[in-house]
């Protein structure tokens, strides 16, 4: 009897759990998350195919207020610990994950369906079925996903050797770059890119009022054009492959510069088929490497005093969010431009959050600037007489 009365608590714990989580919206559906990103709205449900889920597009899935996302591939596959699906599951965003490529293909973009448990469930009586995940089995995968950390790094470092071999040219070699009409010559350039944390540091620059003061050269890297447009700042120049740029963006009236292949490769520059079918002009420029590589040098080689780099990739869990197997192109371009390049990610952070270091580190200024002075009122002459007046002064009004 305690048996059969505990089994049926458990069920209508169940029941109740599934009611609660239950979900019922419009599902939108695209192979490349950042391609569907813009078509969501509040309480879509998201329907992806995106192995090893980035903190970048999770953060722009939130942003967006999708009601769930469904995954036709594993969020976590374990060959590293991306932070995608616990950014989702700390939100309160359901996700089911692995529902498989043949349900992605068959699922109707734009059909109504309901979320419970682990199905997806549509009108037409299609149901996808999956793992539903929790923040619990997140935290688990993540955790077996660091222990293959070292052996990803291992072939991480191996590739990147290979290719600096192939591309070690980069360092030296002339470059022919475009010839713009923004001039970049001896001034400060901004290179934003929509990577993570550049929303932290974006509001940063502008908080401390550095646009305003060195009035930089404003270079948009593919989507980086629309986080300006977003805090209300037209980009000069906006390089990219442009597929990840609003139309918006590249008729906000920008030079435009379509990175392409390296002149040897033979695949020219995909990029410049959109630019045409929009009616607008635009330069390539051939570099071997990403596009925020390429715009580092554009800026270097046009003469840019100071580069300044919000959101760029740099570390290796970026690095393979990106799905890149080396960083041979961004060591070179680092090595070429040297000390002129200054990287924003992470200042924002410390500014906000150590104020007090700052305080003390402008009060040991003046401490240093003022010892000299102090020095030489014990020394000379007219010092000592000064102290004697001083000495005099305190002891008639205080004693």
């Amino acid at each position: 009897m305690y048996t059969i009365r505990n089994a049926q608590i458990t069920d209508q714990s169940k029941a109740l759990e599934e009611k609660a989580s239950l979900v019922y919206a419009r599902v939108l559906k695209d192979r490349r998350t950042k391609n569907l990103i813009p078509r969501l709205r509040p309480g879509d449900i998201a329907l992806i195919a995106h192995q090893d889920l980035d903190a970048v597009a999770a953060r722009a899935l939130v942003e967006k207020r999708v009601s769930a996302v469904v995954n036709a591939a594993a969020s976590i596959s374990g060959r590293y610990p991306n932070r995608g699906p616990l950014i989702l599951m700390q939100t309160g965003i359901p996700l089911l994950d692995a529902v498989g490529e043949e349900a992605f293909f068959l699922a109707p973009d734009g059909g109504q369906a309901t979320l419970i448990g682990d199905s997806l469930r549509f009108q037409n009586g299609l149901c996808l079925q999956g793992k539903r995940l929790t923040l619990e089995l997140v935290e688990q995968q993540m955790e077996a996903a660091r222990a293959n950390l070292d052996h990803e790094l291992t072939l991480f470092a191996k590739n990147t050797l290979a290719y600096i071999e192939r591309e070690k040219g980069l360092l030296a070699a002339p470059i022919e770059v475009p010839p713009l009409k923004t001039r970049f010559a001896d001034r400060h350039v901004l290179i934003v890119v929509r990577g993570e944390g550049y929303k932290q540091d974006l509001a940063l620059l502008l908080e401390r009022g550095y646009l305003h003061d060195a009035r930089p050269v404003l270079l948009a890297v593919d989507g980086g054009a629309d986080a300006l447009l977003e805090v209300h700042l037209r980009p000069d120049v906006i390089l990219g492959d442009m597929d990840s740029v609003s139309d918006e963006a590249l008729k906000c009236g920008a030079e435009l510069v379509v990175h392409g292949y390296a002149r040897e490769d033979g695949r020219g520059a995909p990029g410049m088929e959109r630019i045409k079918k929009l009616g607008l002009n635009a330069h390539v420029f051939h570099m071997a490497g990403t596009s925020e590589d390429a715009a580092m040098l554009l800026a270097d080689e046009l003469g840019a005093r100071l580069i300044v780099a919000v959101g760029t990739h740099f570390s290796l869990e970026e690095f393979l969010d990106k799905g890149r197997r080396g960083m041979s192109s961004t060591f070179l371009t680092r090595l070429r431009i040297g000390s002129k390049l200054v990287d924003a990610k992470g200042i924002g952070r410390l500014l906000e959050t150590q104020p007090h270091q700052l305080f003390r580190a402008f009060a040991l200024i003046l401490l240093a600037a003022s010892t000299p002075i102090i020095a030489m009122l014990f020394i000379s002459g007219a010092g000592k007489a000064l102290l004697r007046f001083l000495s005099v002064l305190w002891h008639y009004h205080f004693r």
